[in-house]
């Protein structure tokens, strides 16, 4: 017995020796693949991924700007009344015309010509080549066409108003734009911090039954917890995902969500006195220069319409076209001036209300800060005393929903505050930035 043990032993120890020597590991292992050339491998990868476009605010307005077809929709209309500003006045100026021609007629012939009295088959001309050079300088000033000039200008003014409104109104819609991206960046953080918190209780719930010191019912409210996190997880990916294909196609003329912001989302940003925006705002407003370059398109409108009293229209009589036209040039002035009125009233009141809510906003923001702060310690703090047998379930689950809503109340309090210095701007151009 002793003799078989150890027969089996030496055998054990001697097949040990030979796979521990260095000749059995070398006939064991197979031979190393041959690597490919360098550039061989390099082709097989493709190439390495560009790096994403780090975009600031400023970057982000000055792409919108290229890229949105409305803004360039008022940018050309800017222009098209523009040039039609230019042809009005043209039409004042004196205009130089030169005509130059040389007329040939088929002559008949010395001899026939010499018998006849006539060089010509036909003469319908002075003679058989006939050389004909003519200038002229015309200028017609009437005052149909000075109201019709200074009516272009005025509709010219009031296009550039437009065009200025609409650029205004593509910044608020790209700070929006931009700092959703932010904001939904940090509530996808928090919402990976919630699911992880979820698995960590689930797991805390468990041990805690396992060793028969809470109920199976902890467990399932654990985890009804923790399914909860995970969907608020996937849909704060979904949301991000959705922030940030909205913006690329407000800023980028192809489709690339190969992009990252710079996120001064959380930046201090000061806040203008009332007097200052009541200042630029009575200063440069687009909307009231609109409306007074309106009224003015108004008062041209109704000169170039009485215009048509005076003898140099031809016929004298025309069955009362004339007063109908000024009526209806002195009805668009009257309206005219009802929206200049309105545009007015609209500014005070927008004013007053755009300052409230950034001021709102403004104060709101440390408030949801320090909220977002003790959520987080509050859970903390729970999850300790769960643990330890002084809280039940339903504390933490408390403190985890807490935790969520305060800190998605903290970014949407920090895009409320940006939105509403971008609508200021609206009022005064300027916007106010970090």
């Amino acid at each position: 017995m002793n003799s078989a043990l150890m027969l089996r032993t030496s055998l054990f120890l001697a097949a040990a020796a030979f796979l521990l020597s260095p000749k059995a590991s070398l006939a064991q292992d197979p031979a190393p693949p041959a690597q490919a050339p360098p550039t061989e491998t390099a082709k097989q990868q493709g190439p390495a991924p560009a790096a994403p476009i780090r975009l600031t605010l400023q970057d982000a307005l000055d792409r919108a700007r290229k890229n949105s077809t409305q803004y360039q929709a008022a940018l050309t209309s800017a222009g098209l009344a523009r040039e039609d500003r230019t042809q009005a006045r043209d039409a004042l100026l004196p205009s130089v015309a030169y005509n130059n021609s040389a007329i040939y007629t088929q002559g008949t012939g010395a001899t026939q010509a010499k018998n006849t009295g006539f060089p010509a088959v036909f003469i319908a001309n002075n003679a058989v080549h006939e050389y004909i050079s003519q200038a002229n300088i015309h200028e017609a000033i009437d005052v149909a066409s000075v109201a019709a000039w200074r009516r272009a200008s005025a509709a010219a003014a009031v296009a550039r108003a437009q065009a200025e409104i609409a650029s205004r109104g593509l910044v608020v819609t790209v700070v929006q734009g931009f700092y959703n991206v932010a904001a939904a960046q940090h509530k996808l953080e928090t919402a990976k911090r919630g699911a992880d918190e979820g698995d960590r209780f689930l797991k805390i719930t468990q041990e805690l039954e396992h060793g028969g010191e809470v109920a199976h019912s902890d467990v399932i409210k654990a985890e009804l917890q923790m399914q909860d996190r995970r969907r608020q997880l996937q849909e704060a990916q979904l949301t991000l995902l959705n922030s940030r294909l909205d913006f690329s196609v407000l800023i980028f003329p192809d489709f690339n969500d190969n992009f990252e912001v710079v996120d001064d989302l959380h930046a201090a940003v000061p806040l203008p006195t009332l007097a200052e925006v009541q200042q630029q705002a009575a200063r440069d407003n687009p909307s009231v220069r609109a409306a007074l370059a309106a009224v003015q398109e108004a008062n041209h409108d109704v000169l170039g319409a009485r215009a048509g009293y005076l003898p140099s229209y031809i016929p004298i009589w025309n069955w009362g076209a004339t007063q109908s036209r000024v009526k209806q040039a002195d009805l668009r002035r009257a309206q005219a001036k009802r929206e200049l009125s309105l545009a007015q009233r609209t500014l005070l009141a927008e004013m007053q209300s755009l300052y409230a809510e950034a001021e709102t906003a403004l104060n709101e923001q440390e408030g949801w800060k320090r909220s977002a702060e003790l959520a987080e310690d509050s859970l903390r703090l729970t999850t300790l005393r769960y643990t330890q047998g002084e809280a039940t379930v339903l504390e933490v689950v408390d403190a985890q929903t807490t935790y969520a809503q305060a800190n998605a109340g903290y970014q949407d309090g920090a895009v409320r505050y940006r939105v509403a210095l971008a609508n200021l701007q609206t009022l005064t151009g300027v916007l106010t930035t970090p």
